[in-house]
């Protein structure tokens, strides 16, 4: 893993990237709209194209598909302060698993003294709660979380934001996400970004480096 030691600094997302927690959040949201007497019936790939692009995707497409949600609650922020709550629920009930080669990857960087932060728009209170399952995740000191920021991915200010409190002028840095709006946020800084993802995106720059999971770009390299 020599590739490792040409970067400074490692950037990650959080949800879907180091930890599984994706299908948490979908079946928070299917709780969210069961609540007021609403099935919603997509499958979790279906969930996830619609997640993945834009941050307020999954607003416009369930609002789209049950528009008589508005009606039942006007207060869109209502609605997804339940789904944040349950997250928070699911989350404390069940183990949530690290994602195929996280522990490797944060162990080598742990041990080589590498610096490494998270960049994520979940919550404090949901990281804090994911936290107490993996120790591996509390070696990570560098955090960036929904509180510390205003514009979510694709816009780059919580990558802009770390970089500028982690990083040196002439330190090279890499950063790793799972969506398409992620990678969109890295590739308006200076870091090289990196797609993890099991889900095939052509419509990426020919640029950015693809694998299913980490385990993947260790054996094949950067």
């Amino acid at each position: 893993m020599d590739w490792i030691h040409d970067y400074q600094l490692f950037l990650f997302d959080f949800d879907g990237l180091l930890v599984n927690t994706e299908e948490i959040h979908f079946r928070a949201y299917r709780e969210m709209c069961a609540r007021y007497g609403y099935s919603l019936d997509w499958t979790f790939e279906q969930y996830c194209q619609m997640a993945y692009y834009r941050a307020e995707g999954l607003k416009e497409a369930i609002l789209k598909d049950i528009p008589e949600l508005l009606l039942i609650e006007p207060d869109w922020n209502n609605l997804y302060s339940y789904k944040k709550q349950r997250v928070v629920e699911l989350l404390n009930q069940g183990e949530v698993e690290l994602m195929p080669g996280v522990f490797e990857i944060l162990n080598y960087l742990q041990n080589h003294k590498i610096k490494h932060g998270v960049v994520t728009h979940s919550s404090f209170e949901l990281v804090s709660a994911i936290l107490k399952k993996h120790p591996i995740l509390r070696s990570i000191t560098c955090w960036i979380t929904r509180e510390d920021y205003s514009q979510p991915k694709p816009n780059p200010e919580g990558y802009l934001k770390a970089i500028q409190k982690w990083a040196k002028d002439d330190e090279k840095i890499i950063g790793f996400e799972d969506t398409p709006r992620g990678i969109q946020a890295l590739l308006q800084t200076r870091s090289k970004p990196v797609l993890i993802s099991h889900l095939k995106y052509s419509d990426l720059p020919s640029s950015v480096q693809k694998f299913s999971n980490f385990n993947e770009l260790f054996q094949e390299g950067l």
